[in-house]
């Protein structure tokens, strides 16, 4: 088949149109890299390569406008691409290309998830569950969490806020339940209120 024009729609976007009314869309670098021009005659293999070629060059550029806007997971970096359109094949790659240059890296990823959300007032449990809904690893899971500060202040706080009746049953349960629900285990609240109510008696 002949290639009969080089149609630029952007900088660095192009339309390639064929002879048979095939056309794909490509890249500056693709076309560079082939020294494509109009009347070039390619095969079957030659048009199918270009086209894998063009595919994930333009995937590449997708995800590295991406990855520009705010930092992501791996997981969260293929999910996006697969909803723009991507096929699964060039999402893997453009995540993995992206982990090999360093714009990606789940593990320091990982520990600025734990430090954003233990800085909201969230407890391990709530933070192990936005570290599975951002893609990341179990296996990175603990060694992220090893950024989590000291949280008896932050549930010290919140008890000082919140209950204003240490003998009042209902209000100690609501109280506990909205520690309950932001990733702090029965434990922890439980130790809490102790020193919450010892302090108290002084």
């Amino acid at each position: 088949m002949k290639l009969i024009e080089i149609k630029q729609t952007s900088p660095e976007r192009f339309t390639l149109v064929f002879d048979d009314g095939r056309q794909i869309k490509s890249s500056l670098g693709v076309i560079t890299e082939r020294f494509l021009h109009s009347g070039a005659e390619l095969s079957d293999a030659e048009y199918n390569e270009l086209y894998s070629a063009s595919t994930l060059s333009l995937a590449k550029a997708r995800a590295l406008r991406i990855i520009n806007t705010r930092p992501m997971s791996r997981r969260e970096m293929y999910d996006r691409l697969v909803s723009k359109g991507e096929t699964p094949d060039n999402a893997e790659l453009c995540a993995d290309w992206l982990c090999d240059m360093g714009l990606i890296n789940d593990r320091s990823y990982a520990a600025s998830v734990v430090r954003h959300y233990a800085a909201k007032g969230y407890g391990v449990s709530r933070i192990k569950q936005e570290l599975k809904r951002h893609g990341i690893d179990r296996a990175l899971w603990d060694e992220a969490l090893e950024e989590l500060p000291e949280q008896d202040d932050y549930i010290e706080r919140f008890l000082r806020s919140r209950l204003t009746d240490p003998e009042d049953r209902a209000q100690v349960k609501k109280v506990s339940d909205a520690l309950f629900r932001r990733g702090y285990s029965w434990e922890q609240i439980k130790h809490a209120l102790n020193n919450f109510n010892s302090q108290e008696d002084f």
